[in-house]
């Protein structure tokens, strides 16, 4: 393999691993809002979080790495973030429709990119996702009846995001793909009180257990470990601005599982978006400085 070939596949590797990702966080959501009415949003995401830890953590056996003090410390603050964004969004799909609170959730990522941006040319593929975005939000009477304690969790969400991009970097640079074992150990841990609190008893319901596992990994274990690869092999701006496509993602999920239709303003709504983070991806291939070797 020759080095363009190699640079090529070094960036459309990670890419890949992210779309695989949030096609699966999209389909789990959907699965997830099955245990709502039994568990609650606060169960859910306990039931999500305890069985993703363990199977993240018999599948990558973390304890086989070696950790020191600081990288504890990142490992800590990025799971305490992957648990709020987790329970955050959740509570918000209790009120708010999910393409909604995706939108909103994505304002996290979007301030990484924006903050994080060093060229002009970021500018324009931000603005292109945002106005997307705004494309997707539904306005008039729709947006006047969404419950502003859902949009709150919504936001929430996404500042949770915003850091869990940030320190998941910082943490598997450290320790690679085992970060994402650690991290959902602890995000279970900080998580499940409230869920216990809140759903009681009903977490001990044998019958929910093929569901719980179903979300688990589709939802937690499976794009979780991508997504901590490919946090690892690409600039925090360009993971940011290429996770605009989970909308567009969100809105297959509902044709598919929620029958829901798209106009025509919500399809150019995705087209802007898509533009954006193919232009993002390109633009990214200068900055190889800032890409992680593949191991």
């Amino acid at each position: 393999m020759n080095n363009d070939a190699r640079k090529l596949s070094s960036i459309l590797f990670p890419i890949g691993l992210l779309l695989i990702a949030m096609a699966s966080i999209q389909t789990g959501a959907s699965l997830a809002k099955s245990l709502f009415p039994i568990v609650g949003a606060q169960g859910t995401t306990t039931l999500r979080l305890v069985f993703a830890s363990v199977i993240l953590l018999l599948t990558l056996r973390p304890w086989r790495a070696r950790f020191t003090a600081k990288s504890l410390r990142t490992i800590f603050i990025y799971g305490i973030a992957l648990g709020g964004m987790n329970f955050l969004f959740y509570m918000s799909l209790r009120s708010v429709p999910l393409g909604i609170a995706v939108a909103l959730e994505f304002t996290g990522p979007l301030a990484v990119a924006l903050y994080s941006s060093r060229k002009a040319i970021d500018f324009v593929w931000i603005a292109l996702a945002a106005t997307g975005l705004l494309l997707l939000i539904p306005m008039g009477e729709t947006s006047a009846n969404l419950d502003l304690t859902g949009v709150a969790y919504a936001l929430g969400a996404g500042v949770c995001w915003a850091a869990y991009i940030l320190f998941g970097q910082k943490a598997g640079e450290d320790n690679g793909i085992q970060t994402a074992a650690l991290g959902v150990l602890i995000a279970a841990i900080f998580i499940a009180p409230i869920g216990m609190v809140h759903a009681g008893t009903a977490l001990l319901d044998i019958a929910l257990i093929p569901t719980a596992i179903g979300v688990a990994i589709l939802s937690t274990a499976l794009p979780y470990s991508l997504e901590m690869v490919a946090l690892t092999r690409m600039p925090a701006r360009t993971f940011g601005t290429l996770a605009s496509i989970e909308p567009v993602f969100g809105a297959l999920s509902g044709m598919l599982f929620l029958h829901e239709d798209l106009t025509l303003l919500q399809w150019l709504a995705i087209a802007a978006i898509i533009l954006a983070s193919a232009g993002a991806t390109l633009t990214s291939r200068r900055d190889t400085s800032q890409l992680v070797p593949a191991d």
